[in-house]
């Protein structure tokens, strides 16, 4: 098959094609927003991670342990979450977990300990869990409704909320305003987007039962070979994100001593790459092909990481930190929507399953990389998630997209 992408007029003209459709669609965009809305959360509270170190003293071991409490909090809501929408359908799930989430992103800025940071982490996990399947279900929802592609551009929302969170804050920090006050501003912001986000999402037709008449998010299913091999490929993509999620900015800011403002611009990078291609992916994916790109953004992404190690000084980390957000961007979206299409398992339940193994590389990454970063240095650390990277790369040739 011939994967070469000319960027000529009639492709461009495709691009624009997609991303037209996407940005006329009410319900698109407003679940592309819930998605925005998400990352911003995140990208506020990342770019604040040495912040929190600092003030907590914590050595690199102690603040992976820690962010550990997270991933935990994915873990155990995930097996739950295919019931949750199933009770509550999709559109209301997913505002009660954005909600929630408002409600506990400003726990862990606020903390006195590490003991609160964590509960308040597990809780952010706990949320974070429940609205991202939630919003997955809900975008292919409106894909099947209206027949258009928006997977890939809803993702795309995701990675722009966190290149705008990351942003903010890194102007926030060289404003020397407090963290928590910035905290608190972005959850009322994203509190008050999701009660005027309600009314639209509302409408949007539920998948909460199959064409059978089974409850698609009644269950939680052990994977099938094909399931685990994109489980595989998800852990990869998982820790690729986790790395610049909690590390980048520690990266820059206490093994290449940048600036906090230039530290806070490394999730900054992975976003604005990540961004980009997952704006163009509904139009570039139909012509190179999903497994393809699969192997190719994994070898993009453990060459950026390879990069920021092996010219470790800020410019060149913010090059590799871009190029891990360029080979990460479409996984995500390739890999959750391949899991909705799963013979013989309904959809929710197919994405609460690959969610809930897959992001067992949120839950060992930053623990595992605060390890190695302990004993050898973040340069091995960084440098294990590129090795895993690789790995995926090899697996993408075998692995079977429904």
């Amino acid at each position: 098959m011939n994967t070469t992408i000319s960027l000529g007029k009639p492709h461009r003209n495709v691009f624009i094609r997609n991303l037209l459709t996407f940005f006329r669609s009410r319900q698109a965009i407003a679940v592309g927003l819930v998605f925005a809305s998400d990352s911003l959360l995140f990208g506020s509270w990342v770019a604040h991670i040495p912040h929190i170190k600092e003030k907590l003293h914590l050595s690199d071991a102690d603040l992976g342990m820690t962010l550990f409490a997270l991933p935990i909090g994915l873990l155990v809501m995930n097996p739950l979450t295919g019931w949750i929408i199933g009770k509550l359908g999709e559109t209301r799930t997913c505002f009660w977990s954005a909600v929630g989430l408002t409600l506990v992103i400003c726990i862990p800025i606020n903390a006195p300990n590490t003991a609160v940071m964590a509960f308040g982490l597990f809780l952010v996990g706990l949320a974070n869990a429940l609205i991202n399947v939630a919003m997955n279900t809900t975008a292919t929802n409106v894909e099947r409704s209206q027949g258009i592609s928006i997977m890939s551009s809803c993702h795309g929302m995701w990675s722009l909320g966190g290149l705008l969170g990351s942003g903010i804050a890194g102007a926030v920090i060289a404003l020397h305003v407090s963290p928590s006050i910035h905290m608190a501003a972005v959850a009322g912001l994203v509190l008050l987007g999701t009660f005027l986000l309600q009314p639209v999402l509302s409408p949007i037709p539920s998948s909460s039962r199959t064409e059978s008449g089974e409850k698609a998010g009644s269950s939680f299913v052990l994977p099938n070979q094909d399931l685990f091999l994109m489980i595989l490929i998800g852990l990869a993509v998982a820790m690729g994100e986790g790395a610049a999620l909690d590390w980048s900015a520690v990266y820059l800011r206490e093994t290449l001593g940048a600036t906090s403002q230039i530290a806070a611009l490394g999730f900054g990078a992975f976003s604005l790459s990540m961004t980009g291609f997952r704006f163009i992916g509904d139009a570039i994916l139909p012509k190179i092909g999903a497994k393809r790109w699969l192997q190719v953004g994994a070898l993009v992404a453990a060459s950026g990481l390879l990069i920021a190690i092996v010219l470790p000084y800020p410019a060149t980390a913010l090059v590799g930190f871009a190029l891990l957000g360029a080979g990460c961007s479409l996984g995500a979206p390739i890999l959750y929507s391949a899991s909705m299409r799963v013979p013989g398992i309904p959809p929710a339940a197919g994405l609460a399953t690959f969610a809930t193994f897959s992001f067992i590389g949120f839950l060992a990454g930053p623990p595992i990389i605060g390890f190695v970063a302990e004993s050898f240095g973040l340069y091995y650390g960084l440098g294990l998630v590129a090795v895993v990277l690789l790995i995926s790369a090899g697996l993408a040739r075998v692995v079977k997209l429904f």
